[in-house]
Formats: structure tokens, C-alpha cells, sequence
């Protein structure tokens, strides 16, 4: 036996990713975002990243994304919603119909009363969450299969929708209803760069207030430069996105009749920004209450738990068929909220607002990171998610592409999406995605899109087979 002792070993040195502790798979959708958005601004000549496209694209993805945020609830739970988009259109022909017809005939309010849009809205909000408690019902309680029930809900609630305004296009709505659609409803500069100013100090508290918790019970923590990076990364952030929404500058007729409203002349080389839409703040009310939901709450750690394990939930005194009907409520609340904006921003309820919503809030919320087996998803991710669905369309449709071919990459994305989930939960799956990514993704977009598009698939797919390498994999 040899008394020589062996060297101590070094301790490998943390990379700047690992010192943060960020999660790969957002740094994944983040990288995947900057990529489409770089793609699409080459191709359209800067257009792409200009402050009104971002504008747009913002007040565009509040409908999906308020909607993603629930389905990330259904999902962790082992179920699915695929009547939201029909939902929506319900309670938004129940909203249009408060303003046009009951409450004019009913209470004689013309529209322009300022009690219109509060009862109207109200009314929707009771619609959608009375309508997703009933499904939640029916899946929790009659044990019927929530695809069953939520493809019949696609059905209903869709010509429900139809009959209710006898298939008429019903507008204008309300004035101060239209304030949540987004360029007719925003802060204005002054007031988005005080919120912007806010919500930067509130970020910088949440960082370094969660370091002194962890410090206090004796968790590990990262390094205090790595806390200023992520606090810093959070500032520059917010205050980043306030800059270039107030950077949209109001055209100046639209400045004109402002200022004539008030009996004024606009100055001499006066310019006024949008800043942040109404709809965007309240996707971050909504993402925000969300997230205190999921990880602050009795509700958020029971449906995390009934993902998980529904059998092992269930004994543990979870009742899990209540529990499914709190989530559909929530769900149906949600797509309520989403009705708001959606028919706000339209400034009249269309018979085809909602069409194919499902589609994309389920994508979102999977390419947002949340697994199709249950028990895994998060709140920014379905955020992150749906704005990169609106990116991919937004962006196809600058660059020309019909809408048939729009819905024929939203497919492609969503399937591409959980072939990745997969990919990564399962290791035996990753040699078989390896392959998928290397021979015949790269061989279908080139057969559809072209050399540009093969060379960044291919490009793509190096990066992850350096990716299952270091995994072990390869």
C-alpha cells in the first residue's frame, strides 16, 4: 500500500452562466428570439426592430400570452384547453352585445356612459370563468377526458359566439373599452418612464432582498457580482424596452386632434411618444399575479404537486377534482381578460376573432418550456413563448409569406417544440432528435425556404449535437 497521498483535486472553475444560475432552456428561447429578430430586421430592412414594430408586436402578443400564462396551469396538470379561442370569442360577443344592445335597450346607457365598459367587462369576466368552472366540472368531477370536452367547448362556444350576434360584425365599442387595445390606451411618455423607473427599483430590491433570505437561512448563494450582473441585465431591460416604446412617436394629424380637442395648437417642433400600451401593463399585472400564484401559494404548490404525481396528491388530502375546476375557472377568467384586448384593439367584436388561438396559446406555453407530461412549466416562459409565436408571424408576414404558410411554420414550431421537451427530460431520445436535426429538418427547410434557412438549420443543429456531446450523449 503506498503512503504517497494523492493530489488534491482543483474545483472547476464556474462558468459566467453557472454563476448566475440561469436556466439553459431560457437561455435557449432567449438566444432563439434574438435570432428570429435579427433574421427578420436583415430581411426587412430594419423594419423589423423600428420602434413601431415593436409597438405593434407588443400590444399584437398580449391576448395569446394572458391566455399562454393559464394554460400553463391546465397543462402542469395533465390536462388540456383547446376551446380557449372559441371562449374568447364568446365572452367578447358577450361584451359587444352589453355595449350595442343589452345595456342600451335594458338600462337606457348610450355608449360614451362611463358606466358601459366597467359592466361590460364585468359581465365577460363572470362569463368566462362561470363557462371554465362548468368544464372544469365535467373533467373533475364526470372524469371526461379534458381534450373531449374542451373539443366539444371548441365547437360550442364558437357558434355559441355566432348566435349571440346573429353573425354580425357588432362595433364601435365603447371609447374607454377600447383603452385596453393598446395604441388608442397607453401611459404616455412621462408616466411609462416613472413605472419604468419603479419597476427597475423593484427589480434591484427583489434580486438582493432574495440574496439576504437565502444568506439568513444559510442557503448558498451566487456570488454578489453575479447578483449585480442579473440585477443590472433586469434594469437595462425594462428600462430599455420604456425607451423604445416612447421612441413611437404619435403621427402628428392623430397630434393635431389631440391638441384641438383641448383648443390648442401643437408647437412648433413638438413630438409626443406612445409609451407603454394599457394591454402590455396589464400582461405584466397578469404574469406577475401568475407567478405569485404558482410558486407563493397553497393553489400553486397543489397543482404543481398534481402534476407531478396526481395519485400521490390525491392521498396526500389534495382534492384534485376541485382543484381541476379552480384551474379551468382560472383558465376561463383569463380568456375573458384576453377578450377584452383582443376586441379592444379590433375596436369592434369580428365573428373570426379567436380562430386558432388554441393553437397558438398551447405552443406557447410549450415552447415556453412546459411539459406536455405535467408538472413542469412557468409563467415567464409562456410569456416568452407566445412573443416569439407573434415574432415568427409578425415577421412572415413583412417579408410576404401568405397566412396558409404562417400556420403551416406555427405547426412546424409547436412539434419542433416538443420534440426539444423531450429531448431534454429523456436521454434515450436525444440520438434519434440528433439525427432528426441533422438530415431531415435541414432537408425539409431547404426544400421550403431555401439555402439561407438550410445554412441556420444546419447551424442549429451543430449547436446541439455540441450540446447532447457535452451531455454525455454522443
Amino acid at each position: 500500500m503506498s503512503d504517497t497521498a494523492r493530489p488534491a483535486q482543483t474545483p472547476r472553475r464556474r462558468s459566467l452562466i453557472e454563476s448566475l444560475e440561469i436556466d439553459t432552456r431560457l437561455l435557449g428561447m432567449i438566444a432563439a428570439f434574438a435570432l428570429i429578430c435579427i433574421a427578420f430586421d436583415m430581411m426587412t430592412g430594419g423594419r423589423f426592430l423600428s420602434p413601431r414594430n415593436i409597438f405593434n408586436l407588443s400590444i399584437q402578443t398580449v391576448s395569446v400570452a394572458i391566455m399562454a400564462t393559464g394554460m400553463v396551469f391546465v397543462i402542469v396538470t395533465r390536462h388540456i384547453d383547446l376551446s380557449v379561442g372559441a371562449l374568447l370569442a364568446t365572452c367578447s360577443a358577450v361584451m359587444a352585445m352589453m355595449q350595442q344592445a343589452w345595456l342600451p335597450n335594458l338600462m337606457g346607457l348610450e355608449l360614451g356612459h362611463w358606466a358601459i365598459a366597467p359592466l361590460a367587462i364585468l359581465t365577460g369576466l363572470i362569463a368566462g370563468t362561470l363557462i371554465g368552472a362548468a368544464q372544469g366540472w365535467l373533467v373533475g368531477y364526470l372524469t371526461i377526458p379534458a381534450f373531449i370536452v374542451t373539443l366539444g367547448g371548441l365547437l360550442v362556444w364558437r357558434n355559441v359566439a355566432w348566435y349571440l350576434t346573429g353573425g354580425q360584425t357588432i362595433g364601435p365599442l365603447d371609447e374607454n373599452f377600447q383603452l385596453f387595445g393598446g395604441i388608442n390606451g397607453t401611459l404616455g411618455a412621462s408616466w411609462s418612464w416613472i413605472l419604468g423607473a419603479i419597476a427597475a427599483a423593484a427589480a434591484v430590491w427583489i434580486v438582493f432582498s432574495a440574496r439576504r433570505k437565502k444568506i439568513s437561512h444559510e442557503f448558498p448563494v451566487k456570488p454578489l457580482w453575479a447578483e449585480g450582473v442579473l440585477a443590472g441585465l433586469f434594469v437595462v431591460l425594462i428600462l430599455g424596452f420604456v425607451a423604445i416604446l416612447n421612441a413611437y412617436e404619435v403621427p402628428m394629424g392623430r397630434l393635431r386632434r389631440i391638441f384641438e380637442a383641448r383648443g390648442e395648437t401643437v408647437p412648433e417642433g413638438f413630438s409626443m411618444g406612445y409609451g407603454l400600451p394599457i394591454s402590455v401593463l396589464l400582461l405584466i399585472l397578469v404574469a406577475i399575479a401568475m407567478t405569485v400564484i404558482a410558486r407563493k401559494t397553497r393553489l400553486g404548490r397543489y397543482i404543481f404537486a398534481t402534476g407531478g404525481n396526481p395519485d400521490s396528491a390525491e392521498l396526500s388530502g389534495i382534492n384534485t377534482r376541485f382543484l381541476t375546476v379552480k384551474v379551468f375557472a382560472i383558465m376561463g377568467f383569463l380568456c375573458a381578460l384576453s377578450a377584452v384586448v383582443a376586441s379592444a384593439r379590433l375596436t369592434n367584436h369580428a365573428n373570426d376573432i379567436g380562430t386558432l388561438d388554441e393553437l397558438r396559446v398551447i405552443a406557447a406555453a410549450v415552447i415556453g418550456g412546459t411539459a406536455l407530461s405535467g408538472g413542469l412549466g412557468t409563467i415567464y416562459g409562456a410569456v416568452l413563448g407566445a412573443l416569439i409565436m407573434q415574432s415568427l408571424q409578425s415577421g412572415m408576414a413583412m417579408i410576404g409569406v401568405d397566412a396558409p404558410f404562417q400556420n403551416i411554420v406555427v405547426g412546424a414550431v409547436l412539434v419542433e417544440a416538443v420534440l426539444l421537451d423531450i429531448a431534454y427530460r429523456v436521454p434515450s431520445v436525444r440520438p434519434k432528435a440528433l439525427l432528426f436535426h441533422l438530415i431531415v429538418l435541414p432537408i425539409l427547410i431547404l426544400m421550403f425556404f431555401g439555402v439561407l434557412y438550410f445554412a441556420v438549420s444546419a447551424v442549429v443543429a451543430v449547436i446541439l449535437g455540441v450540446f447532447f456531446k457535452r451531455k454525455g450523449v454522443l
